[in-house]
């Protein structure tokens, strides 16, 4: 006879589930999961630019076309997220075998109803790069205008200029990559064209220029170069450019490894688009207009970086691959010596000594936050704590900077069995790259180095809404100096010399 349970009995059996022990020999290097909170998001990308109606009429046209070219920005990523996750569908699709197979009609109609959405989309990526490049371009000509030129380019208008220039160079290196993309709209085409889809000379025009686009090696860098060359003096905002970017990367005034490594592809695809037949940059190095010394110092300490995902490119190919390309003014870039990005052991004993100092100083506030109770805090608190939290996601940046670029560099210089003994000579190149490619030294100071990021990640967290209000209060407080004490004399001496640009 079956025994009777009730149901308090059967609940009781289930909590006790909670206590049976699971070991999982998987180390646990998820991201530290986000809680859902609500923020107000005051980036409006220049829409409120109309309101300030008193303001400069240049100004409010800068914000407009900044806000224009925001937009192709975003645009532009969707578009590398599609190529670079992109698969190869061809393989799949069953290909006729002769020309009497009975159902071959059918497959290519199966063929193109599959492909036509995804052959919609690489024609739509053709005609974005068509339109972001006319759009920079235009803009480019319209800032070296002679009478443009003696005007004030803002820094983030530049720095803009300069996400345009590695979303160029990001989506051509992608394009050229992605073999599985041409394969793809063969197959397309092959079908498309036995079925007479494409029949209109319109239609047959675009798959020829998409077929072409598609095939053609660096043809965005390509045409990004031969537009640029026809604007007079774009040499100089390309060198405004460049001098920003290397001026962000030296003085570290970037947060996040993407937008390091940005900078470092910036200096490398610009330099290429300048160096052209009217244009060489080694005479702009010797008027002083840049300083191929201190970019070639860039270079050696980061040959490779992540391109995009998984990928990666070296900057200095660019230089390479320019027109007056000149060894002797890349002494370092053009040795054959390691570069410091390709040792981790050289970095470990900062990293472990910047982990303690912080770690300590992160411990002594959180204590004093949950055991001292203030209604309010005072502007150099504020600061101090916005300080802390500003130098806690520098160090976090760095760190996860120093894994990635060691990655990074492995992928593109794989080992061989006569570099590492424990190597066999059939081994694949992936395993080459990856498998026998570090040691057991940097394997532990690997792991010891995401330890340091998630522990300090955790611990950053957990104090995540202190941090927040401390810098919200320590921003208002700044601005309002800024507005109340630094702008006051300039407005008087304005107002008193009757200065009306000014004072409007």
């Amino acid at each position: 006879m079956t025994e009777k349970i009730t149901l308090a009995d059967a609940l009781s059996n289930v909590e006790v589930l909670d206590e049976l022990p699971l070991p999982d020999e998987q180390p646990c290097i998820e991201a530290q999961p986000c809680s859902v909170v609500y923020k107000a998001n005051f980036d409006t990308n220049f829409e409120d630019r109309n309101g300030f109606v008193t303001g400069v009429a240049k100004y409010i046209e800068e914000a407009t076309v900044h806000a224009n070219l925001n937009v192709l920005l975003d645009e532009g990523q969707q578009h590398a997220v599609m190529l670079y996750t992109w698969r190869c569908c061809s393989r799949a699709i069953p290909q006729p075998k002769s020309n009497e197979q009975p159902n071959r009609v059918e497959i290519y109609e199966k063929t193109v109803e599959v492909l036509a959405p995804e052959v919609n989309k690489l024609l739509n990526f053709m005609y974005f790069q068509r339109k972001a490049i006319e759009a920079f371009c235009a803009e480019v000509k319209r800032l070296c205008h002679s009478e443009k030129r003696k005007d004030f380019v803002s820094e983030a208008y530049l720095l803009t200029l300069g996400k345009f220039i590695n979303m160029f160079a990001v989506l051509d290196e992608l394009k050229n990559m992605k073999s599985s993309v041409k394969n793809d709209y063969s197959t397309y085409r092959r079908a498309a064209q036995f079925l007479k889809v494409m029949s209109d000379s319109h239609t047959l025009q675009e798959s020829q220029n998409l077929s072409m686009f598609l095939a053609t090696q660096n043809k965005i860098r390509d045409a990004v170069r031969e537009t640029l060359e026809k604007v007079n003096g774009y040499e100089d905002l390309m060198a405004d450019v460049v001098n920003i970017c290397v001026h962000m990367f030296e003085t570290k005034m970037y947060m996040t490894p993407e937008e390091k490594h940005m900078l470092v592809k910036v200096m490398g695809f610009g330099l290429f688009l300048m160096d052209t037949e009217v244009c060489n940059v080694n005479k702009l190095d010797q008027k002083k207009k840049l300083r191929l010394d201190r970019i070639d110092r860039i270079f050696k300490n980061l040959e490779v970086v992540p391109l995009f995902g998984d990928m990666q490119i070296a900057p200095f190919n660019y230089i390479k691959r320019s027109k007056h390309f000149d060894p002797s003014k890349w002494p370092l870039s053009s040795s054959t010596a390691i570069s410091p990005q390709a040792d981790l052991m050289v970095h470990l004993p900062q990293i472990r000594e910047d982990h303690v100092k912080y770690i300590s100083e992160l411990a002594r506030y959180t204590n004093e936050v949950t055991t001292t109770v203030k209604d309010n805090t005072t502007d150099a608190e504020n600061r101090a704590t916005a300080d802390l939290a500003l130098r806690g996601l520098q160090l976090l940046s760095e760190w996860s900077s120093v894994v990635t670029e060691l990655y990074s560099w492995k992928l593109l210089h794989p080992t061989d069995h006569h570099q590492n003994k424990e190597c066999p000579v059939e081994a694949e190149e992936y395993e080459r790259a990856t498998r026998y490619n570090y040691t057991d030294e940097e394997k532990f100071a690997l792991i010891e180095v995401i330890a340091m990021i998630k522990g300090l990640q955790v611990l950053m967290t957990r104090i995540e809404t202190v941090l927040c209000e401390a810098i919200r209060r320590s921003i208002y407080a700044e601005l309002q100096d800024f507005v109340q004490l630094t702008l006051r004399e300039p407005l008087r001496k304005a107002v008193k010399n009757k200065k009306d640009l000014i004072r409007r």
